[in-house]
């Protein structure tokens, strides 16, 4: 089952393309880059979390997570998607996408192929990478409260697994081992190879350790109430923070009045979703009109307007990703919030 479904990161392409459109020429170029980098990494995760959904959302022994990341003593780990099943096994799967083809050496080394300039070029050990998540996540679970066997903690088996996109080519080394990099679409043949193997070496050991289907979703839910999800300022990242603040615009007069208003103050605080307290927020319009939607839980925050002055009633009006806050009665109006930044 699916226990944390994936979100694309498209509110985050629309605020960088929101900064692009007023960004000053010598930045346009590095927020395009962003952009490209972005989609491409959307696309490789939306790519394997449908595939990985697909193997495991109406299985009966496992439960999936996407997108969860931790800080556990000065360290942080961003982990792609995660699945949990009932021997309490943990794989732990990394995305990779590539347009073209991956070549690793004997020596256990990472190369891409760079189409523009004709040649592979290094890259960080994706399997190296995955290992260091995996030993922050050893410190999480040491946090989590865990099933027991005759008054002893049962300890779960950690599997790491990097995901290539089908398309893509992989030229693998004749020694090194590269098993535990596939194709995405050969995921579940993957796993139930490894779960056959298990079966067969460990057959005792494994029936002794499984749990419910309860048990881990348990598991589960605890991980997401330690998932520390954060928000890149991309405004900050370009240096564009001071040219266009963001946090505290300007109330600006639509029409002259005849009394000077009550200015309508700025959030002194980003909002935060009421059910888990994340700034992972989008502005979504539903049935009852505006409302934030939560990245983080999928819970719902209504939106809360007001300029203070009695009989007056202010509106949200979208231009966009950004949403005004308008008063009427004040002729006033103010920018609110921004969709992906």
């Amino acid at each position: 089952m699916i226990l944390k479904p994936f979100r694309p990161k498209d509110g985050v392409v629309a605020g960088l393309e929101a900064l692009l459109a007023t960004a000053p020429a010598p930045i346009k170029p590095k927020i395009e880059q962003e952009i490209r980098l972005v989609r491409a990494g959307n696309k490789g995760e939306r790519e394997s979390a449908y595939l990985i959904d697909f193997e495991n959302a109406a299985h009966k022994n496992r439960v999936v997570l996407h997108d969860l990341r931790f800080e556990v003593n000065g360290r942080v780990a961003q982990i792609d998607h995660l699945m949990i099943n009932r021997l309490l096994d943990v794989y732990v799967f990394e995305t990779k996408h590539f347009n073209t083809g991956l070549k690793i050496t004997e020596d256990g080394e990472f190369l891409r192929w760079n189409d523009y300039k004709k040649t592979f070029e290094g890259m960080p050990s994706p399997l190296a990478q995955n290992e260091r998540h995996i030993q922050v996540l050893k410190d999480v679970f040491a946090q989590i409260e865990m099933p027991t066997r005759l008054g002893l903690r049962l300890a779960p088996s950690f599997q790491t697994l990097i995901l290539i996109s089908p398309n893509a080519r992989i030229d693998r080394p004749k020694k090194f081992d590269t098993s535990r990099v596939v194709k995405a679409d050969l995921l579940g043949k993957t796993i139930t190879k490894d779960t056959e193997e298990t079966s067969i070496l460990g057959a005792f050991g494994s029936v002794a350790k499984i749990v419910s289907l309860e048990t881990i979703q348990d598991m589960g839910r605890q991980l997401m109430l330690r998932h520390s999800p954060i928000a890149t300022n991309y405004a900050a990242k370009f240096g564009l923070d001071k040219a266009q603040p963001q946090a505290t615009p300007a109330v600006v007069p639509r029409q002259p009045v005849n009394a000077p208003a009550k200015p309508i103050e700025s959030a002194k605080e980003a909002p935060k979703c009421r059910a888990c307290g994340s700034e992972t927020l989008s502005i979504q319009y539903g049935k009852y009109g505006y409302y934030f939607k939560c990245a983080s839980c999928g819970g719902n925050t209504p939106v809360k307007l007001g300029c203070g002055v009695e009989g007056h009633k202010e509106r949200l009006r979208k231009d966009g990703n950004q949403f005004f806050r308008e008063c009427e009665g004040c002729g006033s109006s103010s920018l609110f919030f921004v969709n992906g930044i």
